[in-house]
């Protein structure tokens, strides 16, 4: 009994050491079927949905996204780890046109995929009959409540899953699988009284602590919504956003000291640090070459040409 406990105690450290070899910043596990937090943050999610917070993301009402056992049959834990996407280059001034620091670089969901392939890898070698299954951000998982039960740190007002040393500035990445191993401690939230990013959203769309309203979120209309316009209440504070908003981060004071992650995955494409209002007279191929290994390609041409027209109308 003793040297099984010490086992699942050494392969849980070399499993978490293994994903911060393959280039994430952090790394956490937690048991399935969680803590009573949980279920907290699945009735959290279920009062957002009530209020049609979540727009036209029709996608975030799967069931399945409230049972991680129906993403994999037999799932004991799941190695939940954080990609930092901070790189001295993305914090660049683009006085014109401005896109969210999360997908300057290289699409992240490839990176993430990539680099939690190499771990399964590992997996099949180092724990025989063990399954699992990679999960990045399209699969139907309560992802950043995961996160926080592995103790990657804590969901804050802005309702982005902050870390104490790495900030916000992360995307996140899951493997669930089917072997007991030794859980870490859930993280406790640390924003306290502070409601900076509240105070600074222009458009108020943090309508409570934790709690983002879509139809008044920047980011959401410039990325998500197939609105042929952007309106009116959202369109006069732009500001230059073309692509997601970064001002609730911005502002963060855990923000304030983050490690840069300097790689060509984290590395602004060309285009992205050229944009301005001569983009508007790129064509559909050249919007989709510049696109090809970008997050942002989820954004259509005509939409980035609907983005930039309501900036151009604040100049």
């Amino acid at each position: 009994m003793i040297n099984t406990i010490k086992n699942k105690a050494e392969i849980s450290k070399k499993l978490k050491e293994k994903a911060i070899k393959e280039g994430f910043a952090i790394s956490g596990i937690a048991s399935i079927p969680g803590s009573s937090r949980l279920k907290l943050r699945n009735n959290a999610l279920e009062r957002w949905l009530s209020n049609n917070y979540h727009s036209e993301m029709k996608w975030m009402e799967a069931e399945r996204r409230k049972n991680i056992c129906s993403l994999l049959e037999g799932a004991k834990s799941v190695l939940s780890v954080g990609f930092n996407y901070l790189s001295e280059e993305n914090n660049y001034n683009n006085k014109l046109l401005k896109v969210g620091k999360f997908s300057q670089g290289e699409d992240y969901h490839r990176v993430i995929y990539k680099k939690l392939k190499k771990i399964g890898r590992w997996i099949n070698q180092e724990i025989p009959n063990c399954k699992w299954k990679i999960c990045v951000d399209t699969s139907p998982l309560l992802e950043k409540a995961w996160a926080e039960e592995s103790g990657l740190g804590w969901i804050g007002k802005n309702s982005n899953l902050i870390s104490k040393k790495n900030g916000s500035w992360l995307t996140l990445g899951f493997i669930i699988l089917t072997k007991d191993l030794v859980p870490d401690k859930p993280h406790q939230s640390l924003c306290g009284k502070c409601d900076i990013c509240i105070e600074h959203c222009p458009t108020q769309a943090i309508v409570e602590p934790f709690v983002i309203e879509s139809n008044l979120c920047i980011a959401y209309h410039t990325i998500e919504s197939r609105e042929k316009k952007i309106p009116k209440n959202i369109e006069k504070n732009l500001n230059g956003w073309v692509a997601g908003c970064d001002i609730c981060q911005d502002v963060c004071p855990w923000n304030r000291s983050v490690p840069h992650n300097n790689t060509f995955e984290t590395t602004p494409k060309e285009w992205v640090k050229d944009l301005n209002f001569e983009s508007l007279n790129w064509n559909d191929e050249t919007w989709k070459n510049n696109l090809k290994t970008n997050t942002l390609k989820r954004i259509k041409p005509w939409m980035w040409r609907r983005n930039i027209k309501a900036n151009l109308k604040n100049k």
